[in-house]
C-alpha cells in the first residue's frame, strides 16, 4: 500500500509554548494553507509517544521559551524530531522556535536582569548560534519590547509570491528574538539567508548581514527559523490593549500597513518549504450565523420548544429575549421562523462585545475570536421548513424529501427517528461541541435529533484537534440514546463502527431514494480504517501505485446518566473539496470516466448533502436498530471486514519492545484490534494479543500500536 499524503501541519502547544504564540501562528497557518492541510496543535506527549511523523507535512514550534522545550524534549523527543526532518520532514521556528532549531544559544550574555540563557541545542538544524535579544527591551509575558522591525527581503532565496510579488523591504512584529549569527558562513551547509534586519542590532552579527530568517538544509529535509514573528497578523494585535508598551498603538499601525508584504514574505517561506499555500490568503473567516430548527412536521419544532420551557432550560435575557444558558454556549431563541423578516436571517452574527469598544470589536471580527462568548441565535420553524433564500446552501425541502424516501425504504423495524429533528447553520462552530459541550440542553434533545453545517469554524476530530472546515464537506452530529441494559450484549463502543458502516452504505446505496445512477455510486472504492476513519481510493493514482487517502472521520462522545448512554456521533465527510486529499465528487467523476471508454453514457446525479445526508441517517438507523437486537454478531463482523483495509496488514507494536504482528480482525465483544505476533520469516508463533486504540491523531498506517490489553 502506497504511504498516506502528508496532510497534518502540527503547531506546538506544550510546555513553555505561550498561548497567544499558539493563537497566532494556528490562525495564520490556517488562512495560508487551508483548505490543503489540516493545520493542528500537538502536545508534547504526542511528538513523544505518538506516529506524528508520516502525515506531518509540516512541524512549527512557535514563540515562548526554549528552556521550557529542552526541559520537555532534550533526548527522545529531540531525536525524533530531528529525524523527522532529515528524512524529508519541514521544520518551522519562530522566534523562540527559531533558536532552539539552532547548533547554540546566546542570550543577554552577562546581562544584569539574570535573564542570561547560553548553551548548546541539540536540533542544530542552523549549525551555528542565535544570539540575542536583536533589540532591547524585552520582557517576559507582556509587549514592552515588541516592535515593528524592518526586515530585507533576500528575493533571491524565495520563490515568487503571486501577484503581489515580494516586498524589497516589511516592517514585522519582533520581541525577544534573536540574529543567526555568521549565517553567510554557512551557505555551504545548505544555508540561505531569507530576510535581514536593516536597523542596527544589540549584539554582535558574525560576517554578513544581521540575519533574520534563515533557510536551512537538513538531510532530505528543511527547516527556516525566525528572529521576529511574522506570522502575527496586525489584525490580531488590539491598539488599546494594555501592553507595558509606551506607544503600542503605533507599532499595530506600522504592522498593518505592511501586512500585505508580510503575508507574501510568509507564502514565499512556505512555499520554499515545499508546501502548497491557500489562493485565497485574503478572505475573512466568516462570522457565525443564524441556526435553523426544523423538523419534518413543522408542529414538532413547536413542541420541542415548548418542551425546553417546561423543563426550566429557557430564561429571560436582560433584553426580553427567551435564552438557553448552556454549560459552554448561549442560546438565543428566535421563535416563529415563518413569520420572521426573512432579510435578516442570514445576517451574520456580530463578535463579542467588549469594554474596549468598536475599535477592537472591529479588528476581532477579522481576527483572532473566541466563538464561545459569542451567543448562538436559533430560529425555530414551528409553521414551515425554512425558506431557500434564508438557507441558501442547504435545501430543507430536499432533505426531508430524501430522508421520507429512504425511510420507505428501510426496514420496517425502525423508528425512522434520526433527522427527523434537524438543526443547520450555515457557519457553526462544530456541531459536535453544540451538542455535547451542553449537556444540560442535550438531555432534552429527542433521539436522533442532527446538527449540520455548511462551514465549522472549530470542527473537532481525535485528540482534541480544531480546524475550520471549509465549504464542500458534509458535517453533521446525531445524538443517540443507548440504553445501559445493552451493555453487554450491544456494547456502546460499537457505535462508532455502526457509524462508519452506514457512511459506507449511505454512499454507496446513494440514489436509491428514485435520484437514478445508483450502481455507479454502488462501485466508488470506499474503505474503513480502523478505528474510526473513513479512506478513499485516490483517483489521481496511477493503475499499480494506487494508494488510499482519508476522505472523513468520525468522533463519538458518550456519556451516561439516567439509565442510558448519550452518545453524541459526529461525522465529517469530503463531500466536493478535493482539499486536502479527495472527494466523493472526484471519486464519481473518475468512475464515470473509467467506466465510459467504450460507451457514452450521461454521468451520473452528483452528491448533495440533503440526500447523502439523509442516505446516511437513514442507513445508520437501520443499522443502529439492528445491532441493538443482535449486537455485533457475524453479520456485522461479515460486513465490517468487506470494507476494512486491515486484512493481514502487518504492524509492529510499541508496547511489546518492537514486536512484529499481522492484524487478524476485532472482536466482538469490545471491538478490541486482534493480533498474533510474528516470528522468524514472519511466521505466526500462536502468541495473541487484544489491543485497543492508542486514540492518536495521527496515522495509523505507520504500523504503531499504542497499547495491549
Amino acid at each position: 500500500m502506497a504511504p498516506t499524503k502528508r496532510v497534518n501541519v502540527l503547531v506546538y502547544a506544550g510546555p513553555s509554548a505561550t498561548l497567544s504564540s499558539v493563537r497566532h501562528a494556528t490562525w495564520s497557518l490556517r488562512r495560508l494553507l487551508g483548505p490543503n492541510y489540516a493545520v493542528l496543535t500537538v502536545t508534547s506527549d504526542q511528538i513523544l509517544k505518538e506516529p506524528w511523523t508520516s502525515s506531518c507535512a509540516l512541524l512549527v514550534f512557535p514563540g515562548g521559551a526554549d528552556l521550557g522545550y529542552c526541559r520537555t524534549l532534550n533526548g527522545e523527543g529531540n531525536r525524533r524530531i530531528k529525524q523527522y526532518v532529515q528524512l524529508g520532514g519541514r521544520y518551522l521556528g519562530l522566534c523562540a522556535g527559531g533558536y532552539y532549531g539552532c547548533g547554540r544559544c546566546e542570550f543577554e550574555v552577562g546581562g544584569e536582569r539574570g535573564m542570561e540563557v547560553v548553551g548548546d541545542r541539540e536540533l542544530g538544524f542552523f549549525p551555528g548560534t542565535c544570539r540575542g535579544l536583536a533589540f532591547g527591551g524585552f520582557v517576559y509575558h507582556s509587549e514592552a519590547g515588541a516592535k515593528a522591525a524592518e526586515v530585507q527581503v533576500n528575493k533571491d532565496a524565495l520563490p515568487a509570491a503571486g501577484d503581489t510579488g515580494l516586498p524589497e523591504t516589511f516592517r514585522t512584529y519582533y520581541n525577544g528574538g534573536g540574529v543567526f549569527v555568521d549565517a553567510a558562513k554557512f551557505a555551504g551547509k545548505g544555508v540561505e539567508v531569507l530576510a535581514s534586519y536593516t536597523e542596527n542590532v544589540a549584539v554582535e552579527t558574525g560576517e554578513g548581514s544581521a540575519a533574520a530568517v534563515v533557510y536551512c538544509k537538513v538531510g532530505e529535509g528543511a527547516a527556516i527559523l525566525t528572529g521576529p514573528h511574522p506570522e502575527f497578523s496586525a489584525v490580531n494585535l488590539i491598539p488599546s490593549e494594555p501592553s507595558g508598551h509606551h506607544d503600542y498603538a503605533s507599532v499595530v499601525s506600522a504592522l498593518l500597513a505592511d501586512d500585505a508584504s508580510r503575508i507574501a514574505f510568509m507564502k514565499a517561506c512556505l512555499t520554499k518549504l515545499g508546501l502548497q499555500v491557500s489562493t485565497d490568503t485574503n478572505g475573512a473567516v466568516p462570522s457565525l450565523s443564524r441556526m435553523h430548527l426544523s423538523a419534518a412536521q413543522p408542529t414538532e419544532v413547536g413542541e420541542l420548544v415548548q418542551a425546553w420551557h417546561e423543563a426550566g432550560i429557557v430564561t429571560k435575557g436582560e433584553d426580553g429575549q427567551d435564552m438557553i444558558k448552556g454549560e459552554n454556549d448561549t442560546f438565543v431563541l428566535e421563535e416563529g421562523g415563518g413569520r420572521l423578516d426573512m432579510s435578516e436571517v442570514g445576517d451574520p452574527l456580530p463578535v463579542a462585545t467588549s469594554a474596549d469598544g468598536p475599535e477592537k470589536q472591529e479588528l476581532e471580527a477579522d481576527g483572532i475570536v473566541d466563538y464561545n462568548t459569542i451567543p448562538k441565535h436559533l430560529i425555530a420553524h414551528d409553521t414551515a421548513l425554512p425558506d431557500a433564500k434564508a438557507t441558501p446552501h442547504f435545501n430543507h425541502h430536499a432533505f426531508f424529501s430524501a430522508l421520507h424516501n429512504y425511510a420507505a425504504k428501510a426496514p420496517h423495524d425502525s423508528d425512522h427517528t434520526f433527522g427527523k429533528t434537524l438543526l443547520y447553520g450555515e457557519v457553526v462552530t462544530s456541531t459536535n461541541t453544540l451538542l455535547d459541550k451542553n449537556p444540560t440542553l442535550l438531555s432534552h434533545l429527542p433521539t436522533g435529533f442532527t446538527v449540520t453545517a455548511t462551514t465549522q469554524l472549530a470542527g473537532r476530530g481525535r485528540g482534541g484537534n480544531v480546524w475550520v472546515s471549509p465549504p464542500g464537506s458534509l458535517m453533521f452530529s446525531t445524538v443517540l440514546r443507548h440504553p445501559l441494559a445493552l451493555s453487554t450484549t450491544a456494547p456502546v463502543v460499537f457505535v462508532q463502527y455502526l457509524a462508519a458502516l452506514a457512511i459506507v452504505a449511505g454512499i454507496q446505496g446513494y440514489g436509491a431514494d428514485g435520484r437514478g445512477g445508483g450502481k455507479a455510486y454502488a462501485q466508488l472504492p470506499i474503505r474503513l480504517k480502523w478505528p474510526n476513519d473513513i479512506y478513499a481510493l485516490d483517483p489521481t493514482t496511477a493503475k499499480g501505485e494506487e494508494k488510499y487517502v482519508k476522505i472523513g472521520g468520525i468522533l463519538v462522545n458518550s456519556s451516561y446518566a439516567g439509565g442510558d448512554y448519550t452518545c453524541v456521533a459526529g461525522i465529517g465527510l469530503n463531500l466536493s473539496n478535493a482539499a486536502p486529499t479527495t472527494s466523493l465528487a472526484a471519486l464519481l467523476q473518475a468512475a464515470h470516466t473509467a467506466g465510459n471508454k467504450s460507451n457514452n453514457t450521461s454521468p451520473p446525479p452528483p452528491f448533495t448533502p440533503e440526500a447523502l445526508l439523509a442516505s446516511i441517517l437513514t442507513h445508520f438507523e437501520a443499522l443502529y436498530t439492528r445491532f441493538c437486537r443482535t449486537g455485533f454478531d457475524a453479520y456485522f463482523e461479515s460486513l465490517y471486514y468487506s470494507h476494512w483495509l486491515h486484512t493481514d496488514q502487518i504492524v509492529t507494536l510499541e508496547a511489546e519492545g518492537g514486536a512484529r504482528a499481522r492484524i487478524k480482525g476485532i472482536t466482538r465483544d469490545w471491538g478490541l484490534l486482534v493480533a498474533e505476533e510474528l516470528g522468524w520469516e514472519d511466521r505466526p508463533t500462536g502468541k495473541r494479543w487484544r489491543l485497543q486504540s492508542d486514540s492518536n491523531s495521527f496515522d495509523f498506517f505507520r504500523g504503531l500500536v499504542g497499547r495491549k490489553l
